[in-house]
């Protein structure tokens, strides 16, 4: 167990804040809004709104604690990078062992929590934990494949909305998961470049890294914005939407598709922070259009 020294530990603001920072909150809830997706465009029949909302908390708390987890594993690798410097153990704010009982709490409390929901939901909430603090985290200091074990974690959330209404993994549930796992990788591939300095002066060996020109990350942003145009349409057309749905996936699809393409024929940061923020619009958008036109 790493010791940090007293005097090194800061005084903050609020002790508070940088637990919750610990969290990552906007990717929780970015998983909350999924997780909500899948359970919207699964749920039939007299909407539960007990069993909604204790699902939405135990995936609140196991992403929550898995982040917690991360930043544990990863604080030597954090304290390098000017991205992650600041937070909250690398800058001394808070002590590795408290982020790491912190974080198991909080895995523990949201796996208690989706008991409550049913078998394959604690499941898949499990799978996710564990894939992400056991596999994702220790993988990207080794390979820059870490981004694809990394997509599996980050696309079971909607997969549990499926399983939490219907408690089945029925075609269209693997379908939205499809959807968040194609959907991450241009997401990444466009961080990483933007951060491939961060990344190189933290030890971890992304695909920018290891590819300075681009050309690689170039053609698998190409391949994953592809691969989502016949994946959102199938899911679609298993979930049930409408034609406003299909003719906008296509439409957000080639749009993004298109972001990637310019990425792939000039490589830059320019390009690269196009194409993220296309992502950033393209999720929600899309997601919307499922639930809202069925």
């Amino acid at each position: 167990m790493e010791v940090v020294p007293t005097a090194a530990i800061a005084v903050a603001p609020s002790r508070a804040a940088d637990f919750v920072e610990l969290t990552k909150p906007r990717i929780t809830a970015l998983v909350l809004l999924t997780a909500a997706v899948g359970y919207a465009v699964a749920g039939k029949g007299a909407f539960d709104a007990p069993r909604f909302l204790l699902f939405l908390a135990g995936t609140a708390l196991l992403c929550g604690g898995a982040s917690a987890l991360n930043q544990y594993a990863e604080r030597s690798a954090d304290a390098r990078m000017v991205r992650t410097s600041r937070r909250p153990i690398p800058a001394g704010r808070v002590r590795p062992e408290e982020a790491l009982r912190f974080g198991l709490a909080l895995c523990g409390a949201g796996l208690l929590a989706l008991t409550g929901v049913n078998p394959p939901t604690l499941l898949l909430g499990a799978a996710s934990v564990l894939s992400y603090v056991l596999a994702y985290t220790p993988l990207k200091r080794v390979t820059s494949l870490c981004t694809v074990v990394g997509a599996v974690p980050g696309a079971l959330p909607p997969l549990m909305g499926w399983t939490a209404a219907r408690g089945d993994l029925a075609p269209a549930g693997w379908a939205l998961f499809g959807i968040l796992f194609l959907w991450q990788l241009p997401h990444f591939l466009a961080i990483g470049w933007l951060y491939r300095d961060d990344y190189a002066g933290g030890g971890f060996p992304m695909l920018a890294v290891t590819d300075p020109d681009g050309s690689a990350s170039g053609r698998q942003m190409i391949l994953y914005t592809a691969a989502l145009l016949p994946v959102t349409l199938a899911a679609g057309i298993l979930a049930a939407a409408g034609a406003g749905y299909l003719w906008g996936a296509v439409v957000l699809g080639l749009a993004f598709l298109g972001c990637a393409v310019l990425f792939a024929v000039r490589p830059s940061a320019g390009a690269a922070r196009r194409l993220f923020l296309a992502s950033v619009l393209y999720l929600p958008a899309l997601l919307g259009l499922m639930v809202f036109d069925r």
